[in-house]
């Protein structure tokens, strides 16, 4: 069920060995980890086998069988919807997109799409060569962001499953961001690339203008202690819908600390954590505001930042104006003010402050046309945030937000 102790601590360990690096520093919190990751599969193994017990092997196999075989159907249909919404009924669909990395390296797609056959070619052709930082994507990387996009433009609740993929075919160019050599840095890649790879997918299709596009990462520690959140941002606005701001957006899955807890805990005081008004790109649906947060140090720390969309603003649609680019700053304890750029790792001294400016989300159609611009009095939820005519909300997030409503 679980390797030994002992074999799981050397390889937590290990790196202390490599000049200039260290060992884990929280080993407890490591092994519990591990542990629950194990209970999981464990509690995962023990549901299938009581649904094997119930209705036999085959029957489940079946069933496993034809959820793929629902969303491969499902995806096909969204994908001839499409063609035909851009007046393609027979021959080749072409759509095509690009957008850049804050170093300037391009993530280019051209899709085309076969009316008949319900099928799809992503070609990434002429995006840009791998990375020497970290930025780095890793082929699963961009197929769970292509199946992640795929899912949301499907117009059915479905699971999301390999059935996704069955209708497409993915071109990846060898030796680029998306498909490096194994020894190349990636750790940027899940966490950054991820979010400018359904951008760009997005955008191919106009689904919404940008959210964020980035995690905004965020580590500080020393030889005691280690810290890592991600800070929610805006997301992208659509032609039924405003961005939310302060929110995370597509793939991230994390909660932020408490501040009770964090300041508890770690070295430092939670001085402002806000909306930034205005950060989201103004439009008839106006794009969600991004946030301000800053951290006050208390003890000597390594601080790190791993973030984007600093320099290239997440775009607009339709019409619709960018949303704002972040930005990161450590104002010094005399008051000077540094901006530490996209990536960096740094050492603070106590009485400094990191202050967190992340991206606000792309705004929906050209500006001052229908409510997306009007003042709308306090209390009052905006016209182009109500459910629009043969629009159902639904998901996890309204499921969510009607129970949290219901209490």
């Amino acid at each position: 069920m679980f390797v030994s102790v002992p074999a799981v601590t050397q390889a937590l360990m290990a790196p202390a060995q490599v000049p200039g690096s260290s060992g884990t520093r929280n080993l407890h919190d490591n092994l519990s980890d591990l542990r629950a990751q194990v209970a999981a599969n464990q509690k995962g193994i023990q549901l299938v086998n009581e649904l094997i017990d119930e209705y036999g092997l085959e029957v489940v196999q079946a069933y496993m069988a034809h959820i793929q075989v629902n969303a491969e159907i499902s995806v096909k249909e969204m994908l001839r919807e499409f063609a035909q919404r851009r007046g393609q009924s027979v021959g080749q669909l072409e759509v095509c997109a690009e957008d850049f990395m804050d170093d300037g390296t391009p993530i280019r797609l051209r899709v085309n799409i076969d009316p008949a056959q319900g099928s799809a070619v992503f070609d990434f052709t002429d995006t840009g060569p791998e990375v020497y930082g970290n930025c780095n994507a890793p082929r699963a990387i961009t197929l769970s962001a292509l199946i992640y996009c795929l899912r949301c433009m499907v117009g059915q609740e479905i699971p999301l499953n390999q059935g996704c993929l069955a209708p497409v075919r993915v071109v990846l160019p060898k030796g680029s961001i998306l498909d490096p050599a194994s020894e190349a840095a990636v750790v940027g890649g899940n966490v950054l690339t991820s979010q400018r790879i359904v951008d760009v997918i997005f955008k191919a299709f106009r689904v919404c203008a940008a959210s964020q596009g980035c995690m905004n990462n965020v580590t500080f520690g020393n030889e005691c202690v280690g810290y890592y959140e991600t800070v929610a941002g805006g997301s992208g606005a659509g032609p039924h819908w405003e961005g939310r701001g302060g929110v995370h957006t597509h793939m991230t899955n994390t909660r932020i600390t408490d501040p009770e807890i964090l300041e508890k805990r770690y070295p430092v005081v939670l001085k402002r954590f806000e909306l930034k008004p205005g950060s989201g790109g103004k439009g008839r649906q106006r794009g969600g505001d991004g946030v301000i947060r800053e951290l006050l140090f208390r003890e000597r720390v390594v601080l790190s930042v791993l973030s984007e969309r600093r320099a290239f603003r997440p775009y607009g649609l339709n019409g619709g104006e960018a949303g704002a680019a972040g930005l990161n700053l450590l104002i010094r304890q005399d008051g000077r003010s540094i901006n530490l750029g996209a990536k960096t790792s740094v050492a603070v001294s106590p009485g400094d402050t990191f202050q967190l400016q992340t991206p606000g989300g792309g705004g929906w159609g050209p500006p001052g046309d229908g409510m997306g611009q009007r003042e709308v009095p306090p209390g009052c939820v905006p016209e182009s945030r109500r459910p629009q005519a043969g629009f159902v909300e639904r998901g996890s997030v309204f499921e969510y937000r009607q129970l949290q409503e219901s209490v």
